[in-house]
Parts: structure tokens; C-alpha cells; sequence
């Protein structure tokens, strides 16, 4: 594998506030990684050093094998910012050229307009546009110097489900060719859709860093369903944590999933439609940020 960015022992302080603390993370050319975290967590902080726009107050961050802040590093850097800023008086194309300006090698206004669906708009004023459109906008133009790493905040903001499907397509296509992409997001199915390698971050530390399956992995339980005309009996079965039921279903949180099958089956108490599912990432994340809560209580 290529590192092309990394932090060794990155720590970010604003005066009292610590917003990274000792953060070690490498960046392999080709990966899709998302990164997950609370409000406040460290993400953006994370994403401003790789992007040369701050300096971390301990510790070395790297860019393609050298300063961040150099803008020859950055010549391979695409991004989009958490928040969507156009110039309101220029018109799309206009906007999109302008980016385009600062890289040698760039994508042609027309294709990258037709992939990420904005053609209909290249002659309109960005002010004049909806909060979707420009959110859209924003995400083509980090593709537009066709960067070897683009690092996307917080991307569908705002978008529909319709919308938000169709910046994923892109994405995806974009990794396929061969770009590094590092996305943030507050919305998990994102992460699941995109990530292959997920991050977690809270409190300034990476509390979890690994595949999707892994990071999952991290929660012991597992949720089992099933239909059962003894719910009380199965409930009461050893290591159910918890009991709901929903319609003819009885709904189960378990601590450790193939002992419960055991158990039930030796019971032989009556069931069918058994159906056992690991933890969603949603779960695994809330089980990581809410120790890191209690740690820090």
C-alpha cells in the first residue's frame, strides 16, 4: 500500500479546548474511508490539517509525502468544505472554471456537470440556486482537478434521498477510477453505503478504526427475532438483555448470539421464522461515544 497522507501523533488545541488529542491515522492511496463522530468530535479540525488550513500544535501531518500547506501538495487535493459557499453574481459555469483555473489537469465543465446532474444549471446565478443545487455544486468541484485524494465534509447535507443517492453513484465511480476518498458524515446509511474502512473519532481520540465488519464486530450483542407462542419463557432464556415484541414477533437483544440458539433450542420451547442479525454500525457507534462519555464523566 501507498501512504499518501498520514498524522503521527497529531494534537489541535483552540486555547483551552483540546480538539485532537495524539490522533495517529494513515491514509493508503485508494481507500474510501468514512470518518464518524459526534458534533464537536475532532472531524473537521482532522480534515482542516490535512488540508494545510491549520498546523497541529503537537505532532507531524503529511501530504503526499511532504507540507500540507505547500500548494504543489495540494495540487492533489480536492475537497468540500461542511459548509457550501458560491460566489451568488457568477454563474455556474463560471464557478466550476474558476476552480478548475488552479489545477493543470482538469475535468471538462460539461462532463462533470452531466455526471453529478447539474447541466441545467450552468447558466444560472449560484445565488439563484436552492440549497440542494449548490450542495451538489460543491461536491462536483472537488473532482474537478481530478485530485488523487478528495476529502468530502459532511457532502449530502441537505440533499433529498433522490439526490443523495446520486452524489453516492458518483463517488463510487470516482473511487472505482482510482480516487482516495475520506468522507464525514452524520448519516450512518451514508457511511455504509460508501465506506470500506470507517474511522471513529470522539473527544479528540480514534476510538475504532477498521472495515465495516470489524467496527461492527465491536458490540457484543446481537439482535435475534423470531415468532414464539412462549415470549415470556423465551425472554427469560439465559443472556437476553432485551424483550420487545412487535405484532406476532418477539424481538431480542442478546449478549452472545449462537449460545441464545443453544439455549433455545434445548428448551425446546415452540418458535419459528428465526432470524439473527449482528450489530448495525449505528449500534456500534453509540456503544463507542457513549463509553467515551462515561470515561470522561
Amino acid at each position: 500500500m501507498i501512504t499518501i497522507a498520514r498524522l503521527d501523533g497529531v494534537t489541535r488545541r483552540f486555547g483551552d479546548t483540546l480538539a485532537l488529542d495524539a490522533v495517529d491515522l494513515t491514509i493508503d492511496q485508494g481507500e474510501l474511508i468514512g470518518l464518524l463522530g459526534p458534533n464537536g468530535a475532532g472531524k473537521s479540525t482532522l480534515l482542516s490539517l490535512l488540508l494545510g488550513r491549520r498546523r497541529p500544535s503537537e505532532g507531524h501531518v503529511e501530504l503526499f509525502g511532504g507540507d500540507p500547506a505547500s500548494a504543489a501538495r495540494r495540487l492533489g487535493l480536492g475537497s468540500t468544505p461542511q459548509e457550501t459557499a458560491l460566489p451568488e453574481t457568477l454563474r455556474v459555469s463560471e464557478v466550476v472554471e474558476l476552480v478548475a483555473a488552479h489545477y493543470p489537469d482538469t475535468r471538462p465543465t460539461a462532463e462533470i456537470a452531466e455526471e453529478f446532474g447539474f447541466s441545467d444549471l450552468l447558466r444560472r446565478q449560484c445565488g439563484a440556486l436552492s440549497g440542494g443545487q449548490k450542495r451538489r455544486i460543491a461536491v462536483a468541484l472537488a473532482f474537478v482537478g481530478r485530485p488523487r485524494l478528495v476529502l468530502l465534509d459532511e457532502p449530502t447535507t441537505g440533499l433529498d434521498v433522490d439526490a443523495r443517492h446520486g452524489l453516492w453513484a458518483a463517488i463510487r465511480r470516482h473511487h472505482g477510477a482510482g480516487t482516495t476518498v475520506v468522507v464525514t458524515s452524520h448519516y450512518l446509511e451514508e457511511i455504509e453505503a460508501l465506506a470500506e474502512r470507517v474511522v471513529v473519532i470522539d473527544h479528540g481520540r480514534v476510538l475504532a478504526d477498521g472495515t465495516l465488519a470489524s467496527v461492527r464486530d465491536r458490540v457484543d450483542s446481537a439482535d435475534v427475532e423470531l415468532a414464539t407462542s412462549a415470549p415470556d419463557q423465551v425472554a427469560a432464556l439465559t443472556g437476553v438483555a432485551r424483550a420487545d415484541t412487535a405484532g406476532d414477533r418477539l424481538r431480542l437483544t442478546v449478549a452472545d448470539a449462537d449460545e441464545f440458539v443453544r439455549a433455545l433450542v434445548r428448551s425446546d420451547l415452540p418458535f419459528t421464522g428465526l432470524a439473527v442479525r449482528g450489530a448495525s454500525l449505528e449500534e456500534a457507534f453509540l456503544s463507542l461515544t457513549s463509553l467515551t462519555e462515561r470515561n470522561a464523566a
